[in-house]
């Protein structure tokens, strides 16, 4: 029961970050002229921004990093869970000049987390998965490379698995630094959504398959779903029981892709919803709507 409230505290303290809570294009109705930046939230660890370029922009960059953005001036951007205190967006502009917005990245204090699963996962050693571990990381960053030209980044997102209609529940945050039966480990990189095993989620947003590991789970992933929605930003899907779609394959958002399980490192049943803008970690909480409140009978 206190573990319940201390969640559910969080929840609200996740919550109250995403502004607005729209993330997606809908949230930009104004048609000035634009002599700088529009950007839909304030900047945080773990923050995904959609924004807007100057008008007459030719090139964008973040921290000196080139950014692409749509023939409307539309891009996005991420600030990792471990991101620094501040960040520079600059655009060049058709006559010569340079646009610059100093970013402040809001800072947040990341909890612990205690997991009674083997650091190990599905490797029965450690050796084991210090054998097998590269060759995944190596899949993993090739996934995450492929670039296919999806526009699911300008979509608001919904929930992959709406789990106040089946009796699940959030199980896990993201950001918490996690201790797996007492050995400190990575921090928790996604949001989870503990429900029975087999049960359905969908695409977030639209998207092309870019990993499907169908056949030979991982050790720590299980059977790993990865989809790129666009311009770096991509879904990872870890300890499915079951994958419904193959790689190359374009999904629509709301498509039934997969089923929830325990595979790989998990200690019991749920889906871990992974997000990455490139090499930053994002929290999936900002970007879908608050549950629907249970109807009253």
């Amino acid at each position: 029961m206190v573990a319940s409230r201390i969640l559910a505290a969080c929840l609200a303290v996740a919550y109250g970050i995403a502004q607005p809570t729209a993330v997606g294009l809908a949230a930009q109705t104004t048609t000035a002229p634009r002599t700088t930046f529009w950007l839909s939230r304030t900047a945080s660890q773990g923050a995904l921004v959609i924004g807007q370029v100057p008008d007459g922009a030719i090139a964008l960059t973040l921290d000196g990093k080139a950014v692409p953005f749509e023939s409307d001036g539309y891009f996005v951007v991420a600030f990792d869970r471990d991101a620094g205190p501040a960040s520079t967006l600059a655009a060049r502009l058709r006559d010569g000049r340079t646009v610059e917005q100093a970013i402040t990245v809001t800072p947040f204090k990341w909890a612990l987390s205690y997991v009674n699963a083997p650091m190990t996962g599905g490797a029965k050693t450690e050796a084991e998965l210090a054998a097998r571990r590269p060759a995944e990381l190596e899949r993993i960053g090739a996934a995450r490379a492929i670039q296919t030209g999806s526009k699911g980044w300008r979509q608001d997102m919904i929930w992959p698995l709406q789990y106040w209609k089946v009796g699940g529940r959030i199980s896990g945050l993201f950001g918490r630094q996690r201790f797996y039966q007492g050995k400190p480990g990575a921090p928790h990189g996604g949001l989870d959504i503990a429900a029975a095993s087999g049960t359905t989620f969908v695409a977030p947003a639209d998207g092309v398959v870019v990993l499907a590991a169908k056949d030979a789970p991982f050790t720590l992933e299980g059977h790993l779903l990865i989809i790129d929605h666009g311009n770096g930003l991509n879904s990872a899907f870890l300890h499915c029981s079951q994958l419904l779609v193959e790689e190359g394959q374009a999904v629509k958002q709301g498509q039934a892709i997969g089923k929830v399980g325990a595979t790989g490192r998990a200690e019991g049943a749920h889906l871990h919803w992974g997000l990455r803008w490139r090499d930053a970690r994002v929290d999936p909480l900002r970007l879908v709507p608050k549950p629907a409140p249970a109807k009253k009978r």
